[in-house]
């Protein structure tokens, strides 16, 4: 009859024991939607996180999430592709546009349907490759279709979960198709010519001479193959290489010119001189490592961009090839190709799911325990909200409703896990004093990375924006000293300064900084001995780079390790490879509602834009490309081009606010092309040096290509 809601349990980084065994209510085996009884259930159940078996030997409804289309109100019918059938689907009460919900649909044998678009330079007859469930296979283009037509693939249907035949490559197989020859039988072996090689192919049983059969050759790479794979981001000058071992290396673009600028910067180095390429080539990406002798204990430190490296593999295969074939695509595509590596992890409905129930009247603490007693196996399951005494069905509103609401509650300055950014109060940094506030900030900080990994697993969104350092962590990203100014704008400023400061000594520096802990001064040393050792001309380089090291890290590294283990415990390290850092923050916080004309009314115009305003033709340009040309995604990077990130105040325009917290609006200043060719922004006072460029089509090439690459980089005031 019934299954038992078994309590899920787990124990978090450096926890030794699992959480308490909670009781749960008896339920019917789990179905696509709540039981008759949910109110009566939801009184009984006590906060926390149930897991729910399913039932391997039922082939229940399948799961599938579908956003609702424009123009479809509540009761309205609209038609959807499901597990390659189309059905029709009726609106529920209280979904609008846009909106996300769960549809059952039957599990059914047989086929799939694909579509897949003829590439150029394919005709009737000709074979090309399409990838299929995450696996390559060949497709013959049938008659009468040419390039750019779509055709209709029909798969046969695998069970899900389905183990799949381990490779004797990490770059997996590729399907090819071919016809068996005249005179071959059943279990006969015949020779061809594959990939630009000679394999045995056995006839399978019931094939027939003259019959298409499919076979899987490894993919082989040579040396010079796999050191040609990079993913080229265009941004901040660094490229990932993959190495032999099938290993990403981070690699500085440009790095391997020689000649008078190494020579005079060795020179500058030996001479004691600071300058500001010196500082502009400090890069540092964290380190997070396993201990050896105990694989449940983890160090996190700070090491030379160069000397960091990244797997590739993901249940043991290589995404390597993906990810360089991706890495430079849109980022629409980039993101369906995303979609499509989750959910061959995603856990289907009937190996069960997890029903987590909370109350709105200890929303936080109710959902961080119930979180973090999931084991980690289970957070790929399908969860199901609940809160206490409000019957309902989750077909995707209360799930966002929780993800919207937990998180505005954790980031809550309030609550002392994060506080605001130095320069933006839109977005938040690791608050480095709340263990002073909180005795479990760690438990509180390892949920905090679940929830970031669940809601990008999920494709739900968080309500607040994380400042660039901390999307550069979770995604090992070179951390830059220009990131320090999110965090603490006057101490980069100082350090900034130092490079124009002929004798650092007589400043009387040591290797210290100086911590204000809740009211009570701190010292702490940068290197042993610290406050014994005087900053000079000859040491300068040292201390920038350990000041750099201690405040992008090591003052909140513990805080920063256990939010990244949760976050992992969702999201393969590997995959997150495809996008950059303000990708990850469109993909976490969803491309904004930006409206150009509240834009446009709340801006600023100084120089030769000031006497005109937007009326001046170079403005007028401007606000044509941005309303008229530019998709939701370029608006998007435009806002975190000038203002650091994408999110708009909830306001409004109206209320932006500077680094000094002050309403600071958006503000366009024009340049001359002789200064900059490129747009170039000031992101503590949300202003755009526009060039006076001499035609729309100028101004636009330049901008995008400004947003896209951040080609210009940020200047000091």
């Amino acid at each position: 009859m019934g299954n038992e809601a078994s309590s899920a349990s787990s124990s978090y980084p450096g926890e030794t024991g699992s959480s308490a065994a909670r009781s749960s209510s008896t339920r019917t085996s789990a179905p696509s939607s709540m039981p008759a009884d949910q109110s009566r259930q939801n009184t009984d159940l006590r906060p926390g996180a149930y897991a729910v078996p399913g039932n391997p030997n039922r082939r229940p409804n399948q799961q599938f999430y579908v956003t609702v289309p424009r123009g479809v109100r509540p009761g309205h019918e609209f038609p959807v592709l499901a597990g390659g059938h189309q059905l029709m689907v009726r609106c529920p009460a209280g979904v609008r546009t846009g909106d996300r919900i769960v549809v059952s649909a039957p599990n059914r044998r047989g086929t799939e349907a694909y579509m897949a678009t003829v590439p150029v330079g394919v005709g009737p007859g000709d074979q090309f490759p399409v990838l299929v469930n995450n696996q390559q296979m060949m497709v013959t283009c049938p008659p009468g279709v040419g390039p750019g037509m779509q055709v209709r693939i029909m798969v046969p249907s695998q069970p899900q979960r389905q183990t799949q035949q381990q490779s004797s490559s990490p770059f997996g197989d590729t399907m090819y198709e071919v016809v068996v020859p005249q005179g071959v039988r059943p279990g006969q072996p015949f020779a061809l010519i594959a990939n630009g090689q000679r394999v045995m192919v056995t006839c399978p049983p019931r094939a027939a001479p003259g019959q298409k059969i499919q076979f899987r050759l490894p993919i082989q790479m040579s040396t010079d193959e796999i050191k040609s794979i990079k993913l080229s981001y265009e941004k901040e000058g660094w490229t990932r290489c993959l190495n032999t071992d099938l290993q990403f290396l981070w690699v500085r673009q440009g790095g391997d010119e020689a000649g008078e600028g190494k020579a005079a910067e060795a020179e500058h180095k030996q001479a004691g001189v600071l300058t500001k390429k010196m500082i502009d080539d400090i890069a540092l990406v964290r380190e997070l490592k396993a201990d050896a002798q105990d694989a449940t204990q983890w160090s996190i430190r700070l090491i030379p961009a160069e000397e960091s490296s990244m797997s590739t593999l993901v249940s043991g295969r290589s995404l390597a090839q993906d990810l360089a074939r991706h890495v430079t695509a849109s980022f629409d595509q980039k993101e369906q190709w995303f979609r499509a590596q989750i959910a061959q992890l995603q856990v289907p409905w009937e190996e069960g799911h997890i029903r987590v129930h909370v109350r709105r009247s200890n929303l936080l603490m109710d959902s961080m325990e119930a979180v973090e007693s999931i084991r980690k196996d289970d957070m790929r399951k399908i969860f199901r909200f609940e809160f206490q005494h409000e019957p309902g069905v989750d077909a995707g509103g209360v799930a966002r409703e929780w993800f919207h609401l937990v998180s505005e509650h954790l980031f809550n300055p309030e609550i002392a896990l994060f506080t605001y950014s130095a320069i933006n109060q839109m977005c938040m940094q690791i608050n480095p004093t709340s263990g002073l506030c909180n005795e479990e900030h760690l438990k509180m900080f390892h949920f905090c990375g679940r929830l970031l990994g669940k809601a990008l697993f999920d494709r739900q969104i968080v309500s607040s924006h994380l400042v660039a350092p901390l999307y550069k962590h979770i995604l090992s990203w070179p951390l830059l000293m220009s990131d320090l100014e999110a965090l603490d704008s006057d101490v980069y400023q100082n350090l900034v300064k130092l490079s124009d400061i002929d004798d650092v000594e007589m400043l009387c520096l040591d290797f210290t900084v100086t911590e204000n802990a809740m009211g009570e001064v701190q010292q702490v040393s940068l290197k042993e001995d610290g406050e014994n050792v005087t900053v000079t001309n000859d040491n300068i380089e040292e201390y920038i780079r350990l000041q750099c090291t201690y405040r992008l890290l090591d003052r909140v590294k513990e805080q920063t390790k256990y939010l990244l283990l949760g976050f992992y415990e969702v999201i393969p390290e590997p995959l997150l490879s495809v996008f950059d850092f303000q990708e990850l923050e469109l993909l976490l916080c969803g491309l904004p509602d930006i409206s150009t004309d509240d834009w446009l009314q709340n801006s600023e115009y100084t120089g030769d834009y000031e006497r005109k305003g937007a009326n001046h033709k170079v403005v007028k340009w401007f606000w044509e490309v941005v309303r008229d040309d530019f998709s939701m995604e370029q608006r998007a990077r435009l806002l975190q081009f000038t203002t650091g990130t994408s999110g708009v105040p909830a306001s409004g325009f109206a209320m932006l606010q500077g680094n000094d917290g002050n309403i600071r609006k958006f503000t366009i200043n024009s340049i001359s092309k002789s200064v900059s060719i490129f747009p170039r922004a000031h992101t503590c006072f949300n202003r755009i040096d526009l060039p006076l460029y001499d035609s729309k089509k100028e101004l636009k090439k330049f901008l995008t290509m400004a947003i896209q690459m951040e080609a210009t980089g940020f200047d000091i005031d």
